[in-house]
């Protein structure tokens, strides 16, 4: 058994829904896979580019097979432009198919995550909908919460796939806000239906999820970590940028507050790291500190940020840029994001219809 996890456009939760489905497998059938045959975003490990989601599952779930087999074609930059000139779709498929026979061995169920939209990999010939039809298995698509917009992009989705002779298994509509769930939920249900289409979940919109750690942002945005090590799965879903006099900046801050401020600007990050000493309040309190423009503060200063439980963070970059990389990142579970990982588990498990999932994989 098989089944492959689209979407309909890029970050509407598909790795989050893998992950929940894995977990959810497991605990009903044991011997279960993972393969994401074309991925995008990579790290090198052992020399091989590695796409982050297939490091991600086999990091959580401790998942037996070769790296390389789990993420047979990785896209660098200048891949498109190599293979537009020279590129082989034989040997792309090859790849593929062989890595997937490896995987599936011996398994009663893989998860085959897909890459965007059914028509992404089109440049390469290696299209959702192709590598689906390559690997013989049916689709379920993920599309963001609404009602008209995920009916419309699943209906333009649908032809694509169709063309290639893949059935929608059914969808799973993500990031549902919770106080429009019931009657998303109940809508969307309807809609669907009058299209043939099954809706398989409707997951809420979890701020958890949607929310980058410290550990992500250091990451993300080549900084340098000056302390606070043990806080760094502290979200963040609001930025500050430092630029008026601490006693206003208080006003900003908060749980969840990132404070993005100039190295020198020493008075407003006494101010962030008040509010986190013993017998102060929440209230004013930040979940790290970003300092650009590679300015390291005096050793005083220093000394008093390894008494606070916030990371603080160096980056080369000016203020300006810094909030814009960080504005423009997509969040994403990563290994060793325990809460956001239970979190995923928890979700799908309560409001995806796993059961119904196979009792159709197994038709």
């Amino acid at each position: 058994m098989n089944v492959y996890v689209g979407a309909t456009r890029q970050n509407e939760g598909k790795t989050v829904v893998c992950l929940g489905l894995l977990n959810a497998f497991l605990r009903r059938l044991n011997k279960v896979g993972y393969i994401k045959p074309v991925g995008q975003q990579f790290n090198i490990v052992d020399g091989q580019e590695i796409d982050k989601d297939a490091i991600l599952m086999k990091s959580v779930y401790k998942l037996r097979e070769n790296l390389k087999d789990m993420s047979p074609i990785a896209v660098p930059r200048g891949f498109t432009e190599n293979y537009i000139l020279q590129g082989n779709k034989e040997e792309l498929a090859k790849r593929v198919v062989e890595s997937y026979g490896r995987v599936s061995k011996d398994k009663k169920m893989v998860v085959i995550e897909g890459t965007g939209h059914a028509g992404v990999g089109s440049v390469f010939d290696m299209p959702n909908a192709e590598v689906a039809r390559l690997l013989k298995t049916r689709v379920i698509l993920v599309s963001c919460g609404g009602i008209g917009r995920p009916i419309d992009e699943i209906m333009l989705n649908k032809p694509t796939f169709d063309s290639h002779g893949i059935q929608i298994l059914g969808v799973i509509i993500n990031k549902v806000y919770p106080d429009k769930y019931d009657k998303i939920n109940d809508f969307v249900r309807k809609g669907l239906e009058r299209k043939n289409i099954e809706v398989l979940g409707v997951i809420p919109y979890n701020e958890v999820l949607s929310s980058p750690t410290l550990s992500e942002l250091l990451e993300d945005i080549g900084g340098k970590l000056l302390s606070g090590e043990g806080e760094l799965e502290n979200t963040v879903n609001r930025i500050v940028v430092g630029a008026m006099p601490p006693h206003e900046s208080l006003d900003y801050f908060g749980p969840g507050t990132l404070l993005i401020t100039p190295g020198n600007r020493e008075d407003i990050i006494l101010a962030a790291m008040s509010g986190s000493l013993p017998g102060i309040t929440k209230t004013f309190c930040v979940s790290g500190i970003v300092l650009t423009g590679g300015i390291i503060p005096h050793k005083n200063v220093r000394h008093l940020m390894e008494e606070v439980p916030i990371p603080v963070i160096s980056v080369e970059d000016d203020t300006f840029a810094t909030a814009s990389k960080i504005n423009s990142l997509i969040v994403k579970v990563r290994p060793g994001e325990v809460k956001k990982i239970k979190t995923v588990e928890r979700l799908i498990e309560k409001y995806v219809d796993i059961d119904r999932i196979l009792q159709l994989v197994k038709k």
